[in-house]
C-alpha cells in the first residue's frame, strides 16, 4: 500500500479532538448549579460551564446573543469569534453569507468541484447543554485538522459551517439560516425575524459583524453530513456507538395569536370575558392531550411557550401567542395529529371569546436523506465494528433543509440519558469518538471519490 494510502487507512482523530479548546469536558465531576436569576444565565452563560478552559464562550453565542442594555460587543458574538480564529489557525478561508451562516473552506485539488460540508450550529438554548450542535461544528473542523496531520488533500473542497439560529430561541422559527440558505425562507423574510425587545435578525448580525455577503443563490454541495447527539435516550439505553439517522420524525409546529379585551377582574361578568390568556391556556392544554392520546405509537406533542399582555393580576390580558409542536413517526399519523392541532387553536379561541389567527406554521422532517449516504456511513460503522443501529431523529436538524439543497444525511452519537436542552447534557469522550471516526471516514471517501 503505497505512504500515502497507508496513512489514510490508518488515520485516527486525536483521543480527545478540541477536547482541550472547548468547554466539551468538565474539569471536575460536579454537577450543574442553576443560576440565581435568568438574567444572570443570559449574561455569562450557564453556571455549570465558567469552569471550563474558554468559559462559556461557544455557550454565550446563543441565538446570536442578547446585549441585556449593554453597548459592549461581547460575549455574544464571541463563540463564532472563537469559531473563525480557530478555522484561520487551521488554514481555511473563512466567508460569511448574507444570513450569518459561517463557511470554512478547506481546498481541494480540485477546487472548483462542490465541497462536500459538514457542520450544525453553535447557538443555544437559554437553558441547553454544551453538545447539541456544537459537536457537529468542531467535530468537522476536527476532521480538516486530522488531515493536515498526515499532509492529505482530497480531491474534492471540504467545509464546515456553523448554521444561524437553529434553534430559534431568540427569534422564530428554528433553522432560520439553514431555510434562508436553501429558498425555504427568503432572505429579507429571515433578517426581519423580531425577537421579544423588537429588534431583527438582520439588524443584530450587522451589530454583531456577522451580516455578511448576499449571494445571488446558493453554493452548491457535494454532499453534506451532520453529527449530532441523539438528544433521545435510545442509543444510550441500548449501549449503542453509533446511529444511523435514516429520517425524521414528521414535525408541524405552530404559532397562534389570541386576541381579547381587557376588564376587570372582579366586577366583569364572566359570560362578557373575552381573556386571550385562558385562550392560549387551553389550546396548549389541548396540545399536550395530543401528545399523550399518540404517546402509545410515538408521538409526541409539546406546549412550548405562551406569552400574554398585560399579563398582570387585576386585568383580563387582550392579547396572547402561544406556540405548540407535534411529531409522530407515521407521517399519516402525524398529519393527523398537525390539524388536531390546528382545530384546537380556533375551539380554544371560541371557548373563550376571542379571536384568533395561524401567525406561522412550520415543518420538517420524513425520510429525506440520501440513501447512498446512508448506507455509506452504515457500513462504515459496520467495518470499524461499532455497535450501530439505524434511528429516526426526534428532534429538528439543519438537515432537514439542507436535504432539499444536496444529498444529506446524519450520525448520531449518544449522550447520557438522553438529557438534552439542559445544563445537565452530558458526552464522554467514549461516547462521541465512534460518531467522529465514522464522520472523518464518511467525510474523506466522498471528498475522494468519483464523480
Amino acid at each position: 500500500m503505497p505512504p500515502a494510502q497507508d496513512a489514510l487507512a490508518t488515520l485516527r482523530l486525536p483521543p480527545c479532538p478540541l477536547w482541550p479548546d472547548t468547554r466539551l469536558a468538565p474539569k471536575e465531576a460536579a454537577p450543574p448549579r442553576r443560576p440565581q436569576t435568568r438574567a444572570d444565565d443570559e449574561r455569562h452563560g450557564p453556571a455549570d460551564t465558567r469552569p471550563y478552559r474558554h468559559g462559556p464562550l461557544l455557550g454565550d453565542d446563543r441565538a446570536i446573543g442578547r446585549d441585556w442594555a449593554r453597548p459592549a460587543r461581547r460575549p455574544v458574538a464571541a463563540g463564532r469569534d472563537q469559531f473563525v480564529a480557530w478555522c484561520r489557525e487551521a488554514g481555511l478561508s473563512v466567508r460569511v453569507d448574507g444570513i450569518g451562516n459561517i463557511f470554512a473552506r478547506r481546498a481541494g485539488t480540485e477546487d472548483s468541484l462542490p465541497p462536500v460540508v459538514m457542520g450544525s450550529h453553535l447557538d443555544t438554548q437559554f437553558n441547553g447543554g454544551r453538545f447539541d450542535g456544537i459537536l457537529g461544528v468542531l467535530g468537522g473542523l476536527e476532521v480538516c485538522r486530522a488531515l493536515d496531520t498526515i499532509g492529505h488533500r482530497t480531491r474534492r473542497p471540504i467545509e464546515v459551517v456553523n448554521w444561524t439560529n437553529e434553534e430559534g430561541a431568540r427569534f422564530s422559527p428554528p433553522m432560520v439560516g439553514s431555510g434562508a440558505f436553501t429558498g425555504t425562507y427568503t432572505l429579507d423574510w429571515a433578517r426581519g425575524r423580531i425577537d421579544e425587545d423588537g429588534r431583527t435578525m438582520g439588524e443584530e448580525l450587522a451589530r454583531i459583524g456577522y451580516l455578511g455577503e448576499v449571494q445571488d443563490s446558493p453554493h452548491a454541495f457535494d454532499a453534506y453530513f451532520e453529527l449530532h447527539i441523539e438528544q433521545g435516550p435510545i442509543l444510550d439505553r441500548e449501549g449503542m456507538q453509533v446511529g444511523i439517522v435514516t429520517g425524521g420524525f414528521p414535525s408541524t409546529g405552530m404559532l397562534i395569536e389570541f386576541k381579547g379585551e381587557t376588564a376587570h377582574t372582579g366586577p366583569w361578568p364572566m359570560e362578557r370575558r373575552k381573556n386571550a390568556l385562558i385562550a392560549g391556556a387551553r389550546f396548549l392544554v389541548a396540545v399536550d392531550d395530543l401528545g399523550w392520546v399518540h404517546a402509545g405509537t410515538g408521538g409526541k406533542a409539546t406546549a412550548a411557550r405562551l406569552v400574554a399582555w398585560p399579563n398582570k393580576p387585576g386585568i383580563l390580558s387582550d392579547w396572547a401567542q402561544a406556540v405548540g409542536d407535534v411529531r409522530h413517526p407515521d407521517p399519516t399519523t402525524s398529519a393527523v395529529m398537525a390539524e388536531a392541532m390546528r382545530r384546537a387553536a380556533f375551539e380554544a379561541a371560541a371557548k373563550a371569546d376571542c379571536g384568533v389567527e395561524i401567525l406561522d406554521v412550520w415543518q420538517w422532517g420524513g425520510r429525506i436523506f440520501a440513501q447512498d449516504l446512508i448506507e455509506q456511513v452504515r457500513g462504515i460503522a459496520a467495518a470499524r465494528g461499532y455497535r450501530h443501529r439505524d434511528i429516526l431523529s426526534q428532534a429538528g436538524h439543519d438537515a432537514y433543509f439542507v436535504a432539499r439543497h444536496a444529498p444529506t444525511t446524519m450520525i448520531f452519537t449518544p449522550c447520557k440519558g438522553g438529557i438534552t436542552h439542559n445544563n445537565g447534557e452530558l458526552c464522554t469522550r467514549e461516547d462521541l469518538e465512534p460518531g467522529l471516526d465514522v464522520l472523518l471516514r464518511a467525510v474523506l471517501a466522498r471528498a475522494n471519490g468519483p464523480d
